[in-house]
């Protein structure tokens, strides 16, 4: 196994988790980090799935207090179980659409141009969002008063969990951020921020850990056993840098919203738009 490879991997592997939970699109960041690197092709669109799942664990161990009570009150509180049938409720439409339209969002859309216009358009939703929050809301929003319809993941309903799942596959758009998505799209239909932004971390957990368990097993043929390396220094950086995102968002959110992270994108998006219209950087590998 090449040093270079490792360190590529160790390099996407940050570049994941620090994105997979801001609405910023981990995938399309991760898109045009190995279009930098000079690291693509079919292997390398599977390991930039695969390796989600190095963020998914930091979940489950940030989170882990809940999702133990969860399991333990599975069969005998009300609580639990309505918690875990709306993350099924929330989790299938991205099944039905991930098998559906997968392929051909993949070979259509899974390169930086096209990643650079949903990050624009994320953008803006975003902005547009946050001003039609703050003037229903005002400053109540982030000094913790009760704003919002839903204000925890407990009082969710059935309904509140189809709707976030819904919202979840416009995801399936490279650049348009899962977690924005999922987070944006909450706020909208009733939940409160910090409701919106936890469900979005529990849903995470059941979507990619199955998306890259999915990918890993269809492309199976692509790999061998040297390429064991490259995936665990992968999953292990994920990890990592996803765990310190986790707990910087959640102390961030306490005072701040959304609105930085919309300019990024509409930054980021137009700066690749402008390269590759200009051609100064060669954005087709």
């Amino acid at each position: 196994m090449e040093f270079l490879t490792l360190v590529k991997a160790a390099i996407l592997g940050i570049v994941e988790g620090l994105t997979e939970f801001l609405p910023i699109s981990s995938t399309g960041h991760l898109i045009v980090a190995s279009s930098l690197l000079r690291f693509t092709g079919e292997k390398v669109a599977t390991f930039e799935i695969a390796i989600q799942t190095g963020a998914m664990f930091a979940v489950i161990w940030e989170y882990r207090d809940k999702l133990l009570a969860t399991l333990a009150g599975i069969f005998r509180e009300r609580i639990a179980q309505r918690f875990a049938l709306n993350l099924g409720i929330a989790f299938a439409p991205a099944v039905v659409f991930g098998l559906a339209l997968g392929g051909a969002i993949k070979a259509w859309l899974f390169h930086p141009v096209p990643v650079a216009l949903a990050f624009v358009v994320g953008g803006l939703i975003i902005l547009w969002v946050e001003r039609r929050h703050h003037r229903a809301f005002g400053e109540r929003d982030l000094q913790g008063s009760r704003v919002s319809r839903v204000e925890s993941v407990d009082d969710m309903s059935a309904l509140d969990a189809l709707k976030v799942g819904l919202v979840q596959c416009a995801a399936l758009i490279p650049g348009t951020s899962r977690s924005g998505a999922t987070i944006i799209g909450g706020m909208l239909f009733g939940l409160s921020r910090k409701a919106a932004t936890e469900f979005s971390f529990y849903l995470a957990i059941p979507t990619l850990i199955g998306a890259g368990a999915y990918s890993v097993w269809k492309q199976r043929e692509l790999f061998v056993a040297a390429d064991l390396p490259t995936f665990v220094v992968g999953l292990v950086f994920a990890f990592v840098s996803a765990l310190v995102c986790i707990r910087w968002l959640i102390r961030y959110l306490s005072t701040h919203d959304f609105t930085i992270f919309a300019w990024y994108r509409i930054a980021f998006g137009g700066v690749i738009l402008l390269t590759a219209y200009w051609g100064w950087v060669d954005w087709a590998h």
